[in-house]
């Protein structure tokens, strides 16, 4: 175990000789640099899945059937996945099929019909109380309110719900409606996440959002205090997003919107995707540096505070008690997660599988009373001790001795690290407790990707 009070010393900054140099090296902070914005190089993510073993075909038929009749062990969510969208913005990375007004019913029809399927499952029925179910997308405020109001009712009446289940409706402004907001509500949904990235007139048109600065806020003001929690997400370091256009940002989503939380999330450019590709042209402008970045997130943090919002995780603030932010918190601590629709991933502690996003295929597999899984890995055997660093690092506060009974050896092995990211005003480290600060907060992926990779050594 670290000590309570980490000397500065050459020795205990040497890294472990059997940890390699690449392993810890890459995540030491630049000497001398203004922590928040030049720890490092750049903001990395860990990325649990590389040491995943994909299940061979042969073994992935009973593999499958040994998971369908399992009981759920952990804490429990579901994801359910809407995979339509009007449009396709430039930032977006997870766009499939266009959205046409006669998709609607058969759609919900298939999807119901898959719930109803999987719901006699012991993986589904048995084990603890789901604590949270997101409809994400794609856009699911797309469909019809009617069909909105079925898959809800559905979920109700064939999944183990809590009592408090957070049950979240993720969409567009533009396609929200008091008829779809009030049937959504009425069948039990309890929190709205709406996609606004910037309330910039001009920047939205670049990033192919058409609703004005006016009419979005209207339009979210016109679903705030309806009985469900309303939260929406902020973008820092989009084109054309000068420091006064970002203060403006988060100045209207804390004083002119009724809003019970929100997620500030820096833009990221999928590689090949329609916005790097733009920026590669010379259509849109080189974006603001990481430097740029870090401001931004520390402006906001200062902001929201000010005004009384709480931090609920690195990246969401929280207005009022209705915002919980159950199901992200959940999904980075590494609960169960059960997966519906097209494009849908799922995962317990062992496996990770997704569903087949091919509407055709995925289609005739539900008819046929099949479950259209396409992918299925297996976890290493550091996946927990994994969750729960991430979810440390996103909370702002890692318990080392939990992470060291589930891999023993990590507290020691990863000292080097965190007394380098003390020293350099990322983190708080006493004993077996590590908290971030607020450079910490804003670098937090590269500070869990950092002590992840320490786990494939032990």
């Amino acid at each position: 175990m670290p000590p309570a009070e980490p000397a500065m010393s050459a020795e205990s900054m040497r890294r472990p000789a059997s940890v390699p140099v690449d392993a810890l090296d890459a995540f030491l902070p630049i000497p001398a640099a203004d922590p928040l914005t030049g720890a490092f190089p750049r903001r990395v993510s860990p990325m649990p899945w590389r040491h995943s073993q994909p299940v061979a075909a042969e073994e992935q038929a009973a593999a499958l059937d040994r998971l369908r009749r399992t009981p759920r062990r952990t804490s429990s969510v579901a994801y359910l996945h809407v995979p339509f969208c009007r449009s396709r913005c430039l930032f977006c990375g997870f766009w499939r099929n266009p959205w046409h007004e006669d998709v609607s019913k058969p759609f919900t029809d298939l999807l119901i019909r898959e719930i109803e399927l999987r719901s006699r499952q012991p993986l589904v029925q048995d084990g603890p109380a789901l604590t949270a179910v997101y409809l994400g997308g794609g856009t699911p405020t797309a469909l019809d309110a009617a069909d909105i109001a079925r898959i809800v009712l559905t979920l109700r009446r064939c999944l183990p719900l809590a009592e408090t289940c957070e049950i979240t409706l993720e969409g567009r402004t533009s396609d929200i409606t008091v008829e779809k907001i009030t049937a959504a509500i009425e069948a039990g949904v309890n929190r709205v996440s709406l996609g606004v990235q910037s309330f910039d007139t001009e920047v939205r048109r670049k990033l192919g959002r058409r609703q004005p600065r006016a009419e979005l806020i209207d339009r979210i003001n016109m679903v705030t205090r309806k009985g469900a929690a309303i939260v929406i997400d902020l973008i820092y370091g989009l084109p054309g997003q000068t420091a006064d256009v970002w203060a403006r940002d988060i100045a209207t989503a804390a004083d002119e919107i009724g809003l019970d939380g929100l997620d500030i999330y820096a833009l990221n450019v999928f590689p090949g995707g329609p916005l790097a590709r733009s920026i590669a042209s010379g259509k849109l402008a080189a974006l603001p540096g990481i430097e740029d970045q870090a401001r931004a997130y520390a402006a906001a943090r200062a902001w929201f505070a000010d005004r009384g919002w709480s931090k609920l995780s690195q990246a969401h603030l929280g207005r009022t008690p209705l915002e919980r932010n159950i199901y992200n918190r959940q999904i980075k601590a590494g609960a169960t997660c059960l997966a519906f629709g097209p494009g849908s991933g799922g995962s317990d502690p062992t496996f990770s599988w997704r569903i087949d996003a091919d509407l055709e295929r995925w289609q005739s597999a539900i008819e046929a009373g099949e479950e259209p899984i396409v992918g299925l890995v297996r976890h290493p055997p550091f996946r927990a001790a994994s969750a729960a660093i991430t979810a440390g690092f996103e909370n702002g506060r890692l318990d080392l001795g939990a992470i060291d009974r589930l891999m023993p050896g990590f507290a020691e092995r990863s000292s080097y690290l965190f007394v380098a990211w003390e020293r350099a005003g990322l983190i708080r480290y006493s004993g077996d407790v590590v908290e971030t600060t607020l450079p910490g907060d804003f670098w937090a992926t590269t500070l869990s990707a950092g002590a992840t990779s320490i786990l494939q050594e032990l």
